[in-house]
């Protein structure tokens, strides 16, 4: 905030959970400075599972049946009216680790008994059966501008096992969803919300994110992000053509109507290199090579736990390199990104080999 104060910065967004939620906005607000994000009390939507999930139910929003416990007993009550298997929140943020889906009674009450806090409700929720997609668009508190499906690997291993992390890929593909699901998605999910939160006198602005669990029944909300994903966000800007300073810019000023995003008919592919340790306790310090080998053609790594120490690039937390290429299909976009991450080495990394797999199924 002093920096931004001291060079008049002219646009700020913000990209972590932990800032919305602790009122960065609105401290730029007061201080007269352009921000793209949600207030404090509008960045409960992530920040806190439970406000959510009410907050879907009065408005009529698709989601699982859920129940809150803030007493290990309460929450020992309440999984005795779900089947298995059954899905457990921490209902703070939880930097998407904060999940568990349990497959048995035993795990049940471990994930409650892990999770609960004194200071933090758990959420129980039924499992839903369908394919996850992720829908983000950037509103100014009344008009929406969708940006393309995407679809993130939440967990660590390949074939989705393994604990959750922060994500370990993503790729953006205009056929994740239909004309007709994203139609449904922004009229039962995306609009409902923005007026509820302006009707309750917590206007949403800045990045709202639906994950979205594609049922039989249409969609239903997992949860709400309340900024862009990591690492959806490297394969939906490796997609954009257009400029995005001005949506952004429009949207920090309330004046969102006239705004257009183009898009690349390409799709891309984003895999995530993770340090040792990860999603536990990351090692840092390991010595990264090869990424002018792997940022050829069309493909960009964006480096996230990196740093630079004695002019040697090194690790320096769990979810360190986001490799990003294009394709003229998705599997070549897929065999691009993966190209591209044989370059690169650096002790004990590692990285699912499937990311995209799952749309080669679909199409």
């Amino acid at each position: 905030m002093p920096l931004a104060e001291k060079i008049r910065a002219d646009l700020t967004i913000v990209g972590p959970e932990a800032p919305l939620a602790d009122g960065i906005v609105d401290r730029f607000r007061s201080a007269g400075l352009a921000i793209v994000g949600p207030t404090a009390a509008a960045a409960r939507l992530e920040s806190s599972k439970a406000f959510a999930k009410d907050l879907m139910q009065r408005t009529g929003i698709p989601t699982a049946r859920h129940a809150t416990a803030a007493s290990q007993q309460q929450a020992l009550d309440a999984l005795k009216r779900f089947s298995l298997p059954v899905v457990i929140k921490a209902d703070g943020l939880a930097t998407g680790k904060g999940v568990i889906i349990a497959q048995t009674e035993d795990e049940a009450t471990r994930a409650v008994l892990q999770l609960l806090t004194p200071d933090a409700q758990v959420v129980i929720e039924e499992f839903l059966v369908g394919e996850e997609a992720s829908f983000i668009v950037l509103t100014d508190g009344t008009n929406v501008l969708p940006l393309e499906p995407s679809q993130d690997h939440k967990a660590v291993n390949d074939g989705d096992t393994g604990p959750n992390t922060g994500g370990m890929g993503a790729y953006s593909d205009g056929r994740i969803l239909s004309e007709a699901q994203k139609r449904e998605v922004l009229d039962r999910v995306i609009h409902p919300m923005i007026q509820r939160m302006r009707d309750e006198g917590n206007p949403f602005t800045g990045f709202l994110y639906a994950g979205l669990m594609m049922t039989g029944d249409g969609p239903k909300v997992l949860e709400f992000n309340a900024r862009l994903g990591d690492p959806e966000t490297q394969a939906l800007m490796h997609r954009m053509s257009s400029d995005f300073v001005a949506p952004l810019e429009a949207a920090a000023h309330s004046r969102l109507t006239n705004s257009e995003l183009e898009w690349r008919p390409e799709p891309s592919v984003c895999v995530v290199i993770a340090s040792a340790g990860y999603p536990a306790t990351p090692r840092t310090g390991d010595v990264i090579t090869g990424l002018d080998e792997a940022a050829v053609a069309d493909s960009v790594v964006f480096q996230a736990g990196t740093k630079i120490y004695k002019n040697v690039l090194e690790t320096s937390g769990g979810r360190v390199l986001g490799v990003t290429a294009r394709g003229p299909d998705l599997s070549s976009a897929i065999q691009n990104t993966y190209k591209a991450v044989e370059h690169i080495r650096f002790d004990g990394m590692h990285y699912r080999r499937d990311i995209g797999r799952k749309g080669l199924t679909r199409w």
